[in-house]
């Protein structure tokens, strides 16, 4: 197993769409699974931060997932099934540019849909902080990053900047309705 380097904002495997998993039993699979989990621990060590990373992060362009909030947690070809009626604005960051966030809109609950390690299909509700976090692995599997998504508008920062003028607030505005505008997060 190995600890990767995580791919960083200008390499083209984090633009591409991820293949799906045909073979959860496959040595690839596998393999990738152990290496996300021991590349996010290693993060995690050197970091201090770290909740989840996507295959495509350490240049497998796959449907892979692994999580790690209280226990590990591999979701293979997740997929959002369901959203609330509710978004929030969440200052988010990534590791692909660890000294950058920006402000996205998300979606406050929804629901996933994916396979587990051993191959069998589950699905989770999530809310808050954990259906931020999963939107945005899921949007490393379509090629999709947090600069595509900025709501508000000042919706860059540099992390530095930001523990400054904003760490005091956090990282996750209240929810909203979906049906009315959503105002910047507070200052």
């Amino acid at each position: 197993m190995t600890i990767h380097r995580i791919r960083l904002l200008g390499d083209p495997v984090l633009r591409m769409r991820s293949e799906p998993v045909t073979n959860h039993r496959s040595p690839a699979v596998r393999l990738v699974g152990t290496d996300l989990k021991e590349t996010l621990q290693d993060l995690k060590a050197r970091h201090g931060i770290g909740r989840a990373l996507s295959a495509p992060q350490i240049g497998a362009p796959m449907r892979m997932i692994y999580v790690e909030i209280d226990e590990p947690w591999l979701l293979l070809n997740p997929e959002i099934i369901d959203v609330g009626v509710e978004d929030f604005l969440v200052w988010d960051s990534c590791f692909s540019f660890p000294d950058f966030m920006v402000q996205v809109q998300r979606a406050y609950h929804i629901r996933v849909n994916y396979l587990d390690a051993r191959g069998k299909e589950q699905e989770v509700d999530a809310q808050g902080p954990l259906a931020e976090l999963l939107q945005h692995e899921i949007d490393h599997l379509d090629g999709v990053l947090i600069v595509d998504r900025p709501a508000g508008l000042d919706p860059f920062c540099l992390r530095e900047e930001w523990n400054k003028h904003y760490g005091d607030v956090g990282l996750y505005g209240e929810p909203t309705p979906r049906h009315e505008p959503l105002a910047s997060a507070p200052i």
